[in-house]
């Protein structure tokens, strides 16, 4: 499990949820996760990235919580969950089943809800989409800065190679590296700032991304990055039926913003793509307030209550 190091306070330090449970995946995994805000309200679910936690969500987390129920968890490794036992606990597959546990953990049969996912929290969104058990919870869905395949071959983290085979190797080797991040420093949040961020991020937002970031275990990390680096989620994506908004940084060197337009133009049913000027790859960090916007808006519209219950609607 990570090592929770983050902001005590300041609107990127993850508040404390109404109450903590853990989700069982189907491999025994256990998977941590929290609930905010009351009982009974519409229901959002966020799925973080690589290398992050649920303290990648906190401003999200602090606009919605007070008309919001906001469940967020830890993908496996991270945070608080289990790290995979063995080689095949590293696949998509395995993301899609904790997603597919967290979901029946926090929500009612048919309880409906706005499924949110950055980075790699949205590959599990599309690896998840097509089975029955999330299309029963699934009202609408976010994607925000993710791919569904050739993540390392069109990635702009290596500088002044052209695109190809060399600069695919060599991104891929940065990527998967083993080395370990150690402790935050100012040469670390400058290679984090240009790698995943965009050139305008406040002092505050990339301090906040490194602390999340560096708290990953580095075996976590190297486990994870061989898996984004085989990713083939094209079939899977056209089996998200659920209506999708797309969200991307225009600057973004980890997935570039061509990733978006081509899950854009793949979802069979999107609710249109939105590239926000100067942003890099770390969407609801650098820009929570569109973030959050987006959110609160699919929300509104694919998600009702009555008298407290949430409605138990068809996809």
């Amino acid at each position: 499990m990570s090592r929770l190091t983050h902001g005590a306070s300041g609107p990127y330090a993850p508040p404390a949820p109404a109450r903590e449970l853990t989700a069982v995946s189907a491999d025994g995994a256990r998977v941590h996760v929290e609930v905010h805000g009351p009982e009974g309200a519409p229901a959002v679910v966020l799925a973080h990235g690589w290398t992050c936690s649920t303290a990648f969500w906190a401003a999200q987390i602090r606009e919605l919580r007070a008309g919001h129920r906001v469940i967020a968890y830890d993908q496996r490794g991270h945070g608080r969950s289990d790290a995979p036992g063995a080689a095949d606990g590293y696949s998509t597959r395995a993301l899609a089943d904790d997603l597919e546990a967290v979901l029946a953990a926090t929500l009612a049969p048919g309880e409906k809800a706005v499924l949110v996912g950055h980075s790699m929290g949205g590959m599990t969104i599309m690896a998840a989409g097509g089975r029955d058990k999330v299309r029963e919870h699934a009202a609408a869905v976010l994607l925000c800065s993710t791919g569904s395949s050739a993540l390392v071959a069109e990635s702009l983290v290596v500088p002044l190679l052209r695109a190809g085979r060399v600069r695919t190797r060599v991104t891929r080797s940065v990527l998967g590296s083993r080395a370990p991040l150690g402790p935050v420093t100012p040469l670390g949040k400058r290679v984090l700032k240009y790698a995943t961020m965009g050139p305008g991020a406040s002092p505050d937002k990339v301090e906040a991304c490194a602390r999340i970031v560096h708290a990953c275990p580095r075996d976590v990390r190297y486990g994870w990055s061989h898996v984004l680096g085989e990713l083939h989620l094209d079939v899977e994506l056209g089996e998200l039926k659920a209506p999708t908004a797309v969200i991307a940084g225009a600057v973004d060197r980890l997935t570039p913003v061509v990733h978006a337009r081509r899950i854009a133009a793949a979802l069979p049913q999107c609710l249109g793509l939105t590239e926000l000027t100067g942003v890099g790859h770390m969407t609801p960090i650098e820009a929570p307030e569109a973030v959050t916007a987006r959110i609160a808006g699919l929300v509104e519209t694919y998600v009702q209550v009555e008298q407290g219950e949430p409605v138990k609607g068809d996809a």
